[in-house]
C-alpha cells in the first residue's frame, strides 16, 4: 500500500480566531503554531504548508508568569558593530503590543522558508476587532 502525500491544491484551509485574553501568552502562541503547521489534520505533511489561518484578538490582554513582564527580553541588531538592541516586554506591550504575540508564535514556527511562509498566515490584534468577517472564521479555544 502506497503512502498518501497531499498536493498542495488539495489542502483546504480554514480560518480559526484565538482570543488571547487572561490566557499565558506561551500557550496561546504554541497552538496557534499547532495550527499553522496543520498537525491537528490527519493529512500532515512536515514538509508542506497544509495549515490553516489563525487571527489571534486581545494580545495585548495576554498574560505572561513569573517575573517575565519585566524580565523578558526582546533583541534585535542592527547589523553594525555594537548595534544590538533590547526590548523589554513591559515596552514592547506599550509600543507595539501585537509584536510580542507575533514573535512568540514565529519562534515556534520552522525557522526555514516553510516557517516563513507560515508566518504570513497569521494575523495578531491587540485588541478585540478583527477585519477579516468575510472568511468567516471558527472560534478556538486554548486551555
Amino acid at each position: 500500500m502506497k503512502t498518501y502525500v497531499p498536493k498542495q491544491d488539495e489542502i483546504e484551509k480554514a480560518w480559526y480566531v484565538i482570543d488571547a485574553k487572561d490566557k499565558v501568552l506561551g500557550r496561546v502562541a504554541a497552538e496557534a503554531a499547532r495550527l499553522l503547521r496543520g498537525k491537528h489534520k490527519p493529512q500532515y505533511t512536515p514538509y508542506l504548508d497544509c495549515g490553516d489561518h489563525v487571527i489571534i484578538i486581545n494580545a495585548e490582554k495576554a498574560r505572561v508568569t513569573g517575573n517575565k513582564y519585566n524580565d523578558k527580553m526582546y533583541y534585535r541588531h542592527s547589523g553594525y558593530v555594537g548595534g544590538l538592541s533590547e526590548t523589554s516586554y513591559a515596552e514592547m506591550l506599550a509600543k507595539h503590543p501585537a509584536r510580542a504575540m507575533f514573535l512568540a508564535v514565529k519562534g515556534m514556527l520552522p525557522h526555514n522558508r516553510l516557517g516563513r511562509k507560515l508566518t504570513t498566515n497569521v494575523r495578531v490584534y491587540a485588541g478585540p476587532e478583527h477585519p477579516h468577517t468575510a472568511q468567516q472564521p471558527t472560534v478556538h479555544d486554548v486551555k
